[in-house]
């Protein structure tokens, strides 16, 4: 059996998405780790321990086991001043993989702040590296501004240019992002492998929404948006109450919006707070219901409840929101950002929106409300096209480019 180092410095894949940082990165090292487990490569995890009482390791699984490094504080630290703990993060991986029965076949760093520690790891061991960002900070900085901070950005950006010279592989999810690594960082294309996350569809299905909504506790039958992810800025939850607004003008005054996640990043308690401000001078106060993040598997039943999900991102390397959504047959009104573009096919299923269109999004609304059996052809042609992405899919590449890197010789770091 083959085994692969995972890191994951700064936040764990057993955390909760939509508190905090976590979020669609948790999901993806957790399902990716366990698909590749069941498939027959071994996975280390490694994520900074944030508590003094968690165990060193966690058998999550056979064949995946979670790292509690030491590094730091053994407490919260702000995201802005981890990068002073790589160094001693990188250090204690290298000696946990000393002391491990079989010698690593490659390392996989997940964010820029495990790729910084990555180079360490490949360095020592020998090991290609295979790097997934998961979001560029020049792509942030573009599209939400106010959340970026220059100094942070800089440093980021280099670091994050430095992790992709050094990197034997950068997965991409889909080719906005190859082009946004290459086009920003001067990635080679070589190198680049495009490896879509999946959906697990034992859990997003589609299955009877009536049934959903008592789940839920939602009992009456007016119309229902949905909200999922972090609520910042860059997530755009503000778009979805303004559009709530637009279409009780278009004749959907009872409809109603479920905004499923907590704050994030340093804006994220004052856009909650704008949020919630937004509802009320809209007048929506009783119509907006904001929930604190669910465990990821429950999200599936909020996704059949609701008529239409809305992501309205101004920026996704993926959108695995808009995938679950998809695969529960749900109608996805989104923004036409990044990998969105890929994961909706506009007019067939689901919606694209061009910027914050707040029109535009109620408008694409309306129209599936309007048109029930539209919105169940939409639903339906979304559901299949999202049995095209699964987590096992994704391992079985990934063991076949961990083992072609592994037999090649390594990309020489400056």
């Amino acid at each position: 059996m083959s085994t692969v180092l995972v890191l994951s410095l700064h936040t764990s894949p057993l955390e909760q998405p939509g508190r905090g940082d976590g979020g669609g990165m948790n999901v993806y090292v957790r399902e990716l780790s366990a698909a590749l487990a069941r498939a027959g490569s071994s996975c280390e995890v490694f994520t900074r321990a944030e508590a003094p009482d968690l165990p060193a390791v966690v058998e999550v699984e056979p064949g995946f086991r979670l790292h509690h490094v030491v590094a730091g504080p053994q407490c919260a630290v702000p995201k802005g001043h981890l990068h002073e703990l790589v160094d001693e993060f990188a250090d204690a991986v290298a000696k946990i993989t000393e002391g491990l029965d079989e010698a690593p076949e490659a390392v996989h760093a997940n964010y820029w702040l495990s790729g910084v520690a990555g180079q360490t790891i490949k360095r020592r061991f020998d090991l290609p590296l295979v790097s997934t960002f998961h979001t560029l900070d020049r792509v942030k900085a573009e599209a939400s501004p106010e959340e970026v901070d220059p100094v942070d950005l800089q440093r980021r950006a280099r670091a994050e240019a430095e992790v992709i010279q050094c990197s034997d592989a950068v997965l991409a999810s889909c080719q906005p992002e190859v082009d946004q690594l290459v086009d920003l960082y001067g990635a080679s294309p070589e190198r680049v492998e495009i490896v879509p996350p999946g959906v697990d569809h034992a859990f997003f299905a589609p299955g009877d929404r009536h049934q959903a909504r008592r789940a839920i506790g939602v009992e009456d039958a007016a119309p229902l948006l949905l909200f999922v992810g972090r609520i910042q800025p860059l997530k755009g939850a503000d778009v979805a109450v303004s559009a709530l607004h637009e279409l009780g003008r278009r004749g959907f005054s009872g409809a109603r919006l479920l905004v499923v996640g907590g704050p994030s990043g340093v804006l994220g308690e004052h856009e909650a707070r704008s949020l919630r401000a937004l509802a009320d001078d809209l007048g929506l106060a009783g119509q907006v219901t904001f929930l604190p993040p669910q465990r990821h598997e429950l999200l599936s039943t909020f996704y059949r409840a609701a008529d239409v999900c809305l992501v309205p991102s101004r920026s996704e390397s993926f959108g695995l929101v808009a995938l679950e959504a998809a695969a529960c047959g749900t109608p996805v009104v989104a923004s036409s950002v990044g990998g969105l573009t890929t994961l909706v096919e506009h007019g067939r299923t689901g919606y694209l929106v061009e910027g914050r269109d707040v029109d535009a999004f109620a408008g694409h609304v309306a129209q599936l409300l309007s048109d029930p059996a539209l919105a169940a052809r939409i639903g339906g042609a979304a559901a299949l096209g999202a049995r095209r992405y699964t987590w096992s899919h994704a391992a079985h590449h990934l063991r076949g480019l961990y083992a072609d890197l592994a037999a090649r010789s390594i990309v020489e770091c400056a």
